[in-house]
Formats: C-alpha cells, structure tokens, sequence
C-alpha cells in the first residue's frame, strides 16, 4: 500500500505520462543510444508504425535507419521492401553499412492507392524484414491501415511523408520529423510523438556515421588520385636551333577511370520469382 504522499499503484500494463513506458514490447535498436534513450523501449517498435517526416523524400534516411535495418536483415532471411522510393539509393555506401543490394526489393508504385497497397501485401509476407514505403499523400485512415497490418503481422513499418504533414493528426506510434542541424553538420532528430512525455529538445547525431565517412574520404582520395595521374605533363621548350625531337619524353598511356556499367545495380534490387509483390504491384 502507498503512503499518503505516494501516487498510488498502478496494476501491469498501465504507465504514468510522466516517464517512458515499462513495456514487454519488442524494439529494434536504432544504433544511436542517445536516440535510444529516448525512445520508448529502447529503439524502433516493431509491430508498429514510424512515420519519419523529412524537408525532401530521401533526405538523410539511410543515415538514421542504416544501423537498425542492418540488424534487421541479421534476424530475418528476407528482404527489405522499399515501396516507390523516389531516387535511387548508392548501393557501395549502403553495402558498407552492412545493407547489401542483393537483400532489398524494389517495388514501383506510381499511384497513391498502389502504393498503399503494395505496403499491405509486403506487411503480410512473414519473412520480410522491414518495409519502407514513400506516401506523400496518405490519409489518417489509410495510415491507421497500415499501423493496424504492422501490428498484427509483426513488422518493422517505416512510412515517409513531407514536413508539411506536420499538423495532421496520425495514428503512428512513433513520429519524428529530421532535419539538418547547424553550422555543425549534424541531424536534428525532433521526437513528435511517442508513449511517454513529450521531448521539447531535439536529439542531435552525426551527420554521417563514422564507417561511411571513411569510405567516402577514401573514394575522394581515389578520384584525386586518379586525376592527378591522367593530367598531362608540360612539356619543356625547344632551344632554338637544337634537336626538339630529343626533348620530348616519350609518351606514357593514359590513365582512365574505370566506367560505370551501363546497368545501373539497382536492376539487381528486384528478386524475380522470389515474391509475387512486384508482379502483383504491376498489375495494380
């Protein structure tokens, strides 16, 4: 029994607004603990829906759910859905980050009614290891769709919408809202809502996370090698009434970087034969 200057007891299952909730839930860590500090559970619900509400699309996306999803694909054999993503991911980063092309599938939706169904039949696949879907222009009942499949098939559900679908009200457990920080690259990671109390300060992260930082410094210092190897030497002057021909060095084969493939290693992202999603999404 509490005494008098006690809040009384609560039984299991019920939480004070007041602090984070003691749930059996299971979450995913995000990577980031000063992330997952503030997050109820320790990282992202599964079984629940996250929206992430960005200035643009794509913007700094991978950086937040690199480290989660990776995990993910650890725990489960399939694939990473991605439904209608609008620009093509770079793959050698994401590999690096332990996401490899051969482990996402890519579904083309161009209609909001596709997209949302192709999210549906995804959540519905158990061997699945998350699903991200692009919808711009999702309603609060389609939403509570989606909230209501991820839960009852147990999924990991990321949807993207603009910063402008701020003021409208969803039905997601977790929403944020990403943004860059200052002159500090940085992200500022706004936690809008969540079970628990609301968080008035940002969670400030990286940029880029450390592994990927290390990789693209040392395919910058590959390019610029490389341009410093194919630049031409100058060549000296002739003196007047001297043999110019012996002056001239003889000529050194150019150096050239490597071409892309004319096939962008997106076509390998599809898994033909695997799932019917993408041939279903088609017919759609």
């Amino acid at each position: 029994m509490s005494g008098a200057g006690d809040a009384p007891d609560l039984p299991a299952g019920v939480w004070r607004a007041a602090g984070l909730p003691l749930t059996e839930e299971t979450t995913l860590s995000t990577g980031e603990p000063a992330l997952d500090a503030v997050l109820p559970g320790g990282g992202w619900p599964v079984g629940a829906l996250t929206e992430l509400l960005q200035p643009q699309p794509h913007a700094h996306l991978w950086r937040l759910l690199a480290p989660g999803l990776a995990q993910a694909l650890a725990r489960q054999a399939g694939p990473v859905v991605l439904i209608a993503p609008p620009r093509t991911p770079f793959v050698p980063g994401l590999a690096a980050l332990g996401l490899p092309a051969e482990r996402w599938l890519w579904v083309n939706a161009d209609t909001p009614a596709a997209r949302l169904w192709a999210t549906e039949q995804a959540l519905r696949c158990a061997e699945v290891a998350a699903v991200l879907s692009w919808l711009p222009q999702a309603g609060a009942a389609d939403l509570r769709r989606l909230q209501l499949a991820a839960q009852r098939y147990r999924q990991l559900l990321f949807v993207m919408r603009p910063c402008a679908a701020r003021a409208q009200a969803s039905p997601a457990r977790l929403r944020l809202m990403v943004e860059e920080g200052g002159a500090v690259p940085s992200l500022r990671v706004h936690v809008l809502k969540r079970r628990g109390p609301p968080l008035v300060s940002p969670v400030l992260l990286p940029a880029q996370p450390p592994l990927l930082g290390r990789l693209l410094r040392s395919r910058r210092r590959e390019a610029f090698g490389a341009e410093v190897l194919a630049t031409p030497l100058a060549m000296p002057h002739a003196v007047a009434g001297g043999p110019a021909a012996s002056l001239a060095p003889a000529a050194a084969p150019a150096t050239r970087m490597p071409r892309a493939p004319a096939t962008s290693p997106v076509s390998s992202l599809t898994h033909p034969g695997r799932h019917g999603l993408d041939r279903a999404a088609s017919r759609a």
